[in-house]
C-alpha cells in the first residue's frame, strides 16, 4: 500500500509558478511510475506529466510542454511538479499517482489512469488572470 499526500497548490496569478510535491508512505517509490494528473471542473481528469522509476524518462502532455517539470527524489520518497507560466485554463486539482512497475519497466511512463495503481487526495491550483 503507498499512501500519497500532496501539497503545495494555492492561488497564483497568471504568468506566475508553483510547485507541487506529492509525499509517499507506506513504500519505497523508486518501484513505481509516477504521474501527475489533473481535472478540471466539467471536465475528466488528464494526463500532465509522468515519470520512469528512476527518472531517467520524463513525458509530459501537449499543454504543459515547456512550462511544467515533472521530478523525484526516491530518496526523500517525494515527486514533485514545478508549474511555470501559469494559465488561467491551468486551474484543476492536481492529484499525483502512483503505478507498480514490472523489473523490465525501467524506463516505462505512463499516461493512462487505469495504469496507476495508487493516488493522493488532491490539491487545488487557481490562476486567476
Amino acid at each position: 500500500q503507498v499512501l500519497l499526500v500532496e501539497s503545495g497548490g494555492g492561488l497564483v496569478q497568471a504568468g506566475g509558478s508553483l510547485r507541487l510535491s506529492c509525499a509517499a508512505s507506506g513504500r519505497s517509490i523508486s518501484s513505481y511510475a509516477m504521474g501527475w494528473f489533473r481535472q478540471a471542473p466539467g471536465k475528466e481528469r488528464e494526463f500532465v506529466a509522468g515519470s520512469s522509476r528512476s527518472g531517467g524518462r520524463i513525458e509530459n502532455a501537449d499543454s504543459v510542454k515547456g512550462r511544467f517539470t515533472i521530478s523525484r527524489d526516491n530518496a526523500k520518497n517525494t515527486v514533485y511538479l514545478q508549474m511555470n507560466s501559469l494559465k488561467a485554463e491551468d486551474t484543476a486539482v492536481y492529484y499525483c499517482a502512483a503505478g507498480r512497475t514490472v523489473a523490465a519497466g525501467m524506463f516505462v511512463v505512463y499516461r493512462q489512469q487505469y495504469e496507476y495503481d495508487y493516488w493522493g487526495q488532491g490539491t487545488q491550483v487557481t490562476v486567476s488572470s
